[in-house]
């Protein structure tokens, strides 16, 4: 009994004693080890440079002062002196996560999530060309594209990535300025320009940002830092995906499913090619000008008619009836999930033709040329279908242009126009009720009977 409570009163000796300790501000081994083992978790996580850094700095359990109390478990924080006990100063381990952050993306960049080749999506011409058509002439407006679920929608529209141009961005500037185009230019390059700074020029692939459904407004378009704006006196903008996005593709999936501030923040940015973010007094703007490309199920919903205008090009899919078709689908796509670095080098020669093909397209465009009496009939189709406004026709001129770019020719044809108009004009129709014809089939029929 009496070996037992001395037992009892040397454990609980033990237990006060780390807190005399820690009152009276002695050594304490334990807590050295245990700030020790804390230092190479965190080093662990961050990294290999930041093992370094931990090590060299040997950073003490506590960094931070809160009314003469100290708060063990923080870490990266110390408290300068002569200011308020709660203002903290990051340390630099930030900067060491960065440049590890910037390694694994480059590290990872080959076993990025393979991209269903372009080249191998079986059928679906319509919605291919009129994707193909917007790559080569970005000022078509974007393309619209609707039907069953289940189709390759956004299977088309994400492997459209390999097939991207490159195109000359001032190196280092977030909104991905062209130093030919001042339109395109952010305000910090404008500015540079006007002195006559040489601009720094880099060749980049097209950026194909997705605009995720549940994004927030903040997100989308930007945010600016209060605090630095008022402490410092200047304006720190993060941008968003606006940013990223211009002179790129921002791809919406289950765009008829949007929330309607965001609609109203891309009608806002496709109206006027920039995006204005206004936060407490504060005011600033940035080029966004993007092909965008969205996709959708009909029965899940309409699209608003001022968004839905705002697409240059309009592209049905349907289910695919053809049975020995439908089988091919299906052995394809078998046999990318099965070894997909394969199934991609088996159609690379064909992606390659494909990209020179876009690319001899793109320089052509220029100097393609249509006839006057096409332009004509053109507009008194449209006039005739009663189309509201003239995109119908300002797009189907330039969508004619890129098809015979596409093709090869300096001339734009009949057969041209007669491709591309149903997917310039579809979506600009007034929806009669009482009407059974398709829309399609109403714009060819009125073609046919302009032009004929």
């Amino acid at each position: 009994m009496a070996h037992t409570l001395q037992y009892q009163n040397q454990k609980e000796a033990r237990h006060r004693q780390p807190a005399t300790r820690h009152a009276t501000g002695e050594e304490e081994p334990a807590r050295e080890a245990l700030a020790l083992r804390d230092e190479e978790a965190m080093a662990s996580l961050l990294g290999t440079s930041s093992t370094a850094i931990l090590a060299s700095r040997r950073l003490s359990p506590l960094s931070v002062q809160n009314h003469g109390k100290k708060c063990y478990g923080g870490i990266g924080f110390q408290a300068k002196k002569g200011r308020s006990p709660w203002h903290l100063a990051v340390t630099n381990v930030a900067t060491d996560i960065n440049s590890v952050e910037q390694a694994q993306k480059l590290a990872s960049k080959e076993s990025q999530r393979p991209v269903y080749p372009f080249a191998a999506i079986v059928g679906q011409d319509e919605m291919k060309l009129c994707l193909l058509l917007n790559v080569i002439d970005p000022k078509i407006g974007g393309v619209m594209i609707m039907g069953d679920r289940g189709t390759g929608k956004s299977t088309t529209v994400r492997s459209l990535v390999d097939l991207l141009p490159e195109i000359q961005v001032v190196a280092g500037d977030p909104y991905n300025s062209d130093p030919q185009d001042p339109e395109s230019m952010g305000v910090e390059v404008r500015e540079l320009v006007i002195k006559g700074e040489q601009l720094p020029v880099v060749s980049t692939k097209i950026n194909m940002v997705d605009l995720p459904l549940g994004a927030t407004e903040d997100r989308v378009c930007g945010t600016i830092d209060i605090e630095k704006a008022l402490t410092e006196g200047v304006k720190a903008f993060e941008p968003g995906l606006l940013a990223k996005a211009n002179r790129g593709i921002l791809y919406v999936d289950e765009v008829n499913l949007l929330d309607d501030h965001l609609v109203d923040v891309l009608l806002d940015s496709a109206a006027s090619g920039w995006n204005t973010v206004e936060r407490e007094g504060i005011s600033i703007s940035h080029p966004a000008r993007f092909i965008l490309i969205g996709s959708g199920n009909p029965e899940e919903g309409e699209l608003r008619p001022q968004l839905l205008d705002r697409f240059g090009m309009h592209a049905q899919v349907g289910t695919v009836r053809d049975a020995e078709l439908r089988v091919k689908i299906v052995e394809e796509r078998s046999r990318f999930d099965k070894n997909p670095k394969e199934f991609r080098d088996s159609y690379k020669a064909e992606q390659e033709k494909l990209q020179q093909q876009i690319r001899s397209a793109r320089s052509n465009l220029s100097s393609v040329q249509i006839d006057q009496d096409l332009k004509v009939k053109i507009s008194k189709v449209c006039a005739e279908l009663n189309v509201d406004g003239l995109r119908g026709d300002i797009v189907s001129n330039r969508a004619a242009k890129a098809l015979a770019s596409l093709k090869g020719r300096d001339n734009v044809t009949l057969e041209d126009i007669a491709t591309v108009i149903p997917n310039c004009l579809r979506h600009r129709l007034r929806k009669d009720p009482l009407e059974s014809i398709d829309s399609g089939l109403l714009i060819i029929e009125k073609f046919y009977e302009v032009f004929t």
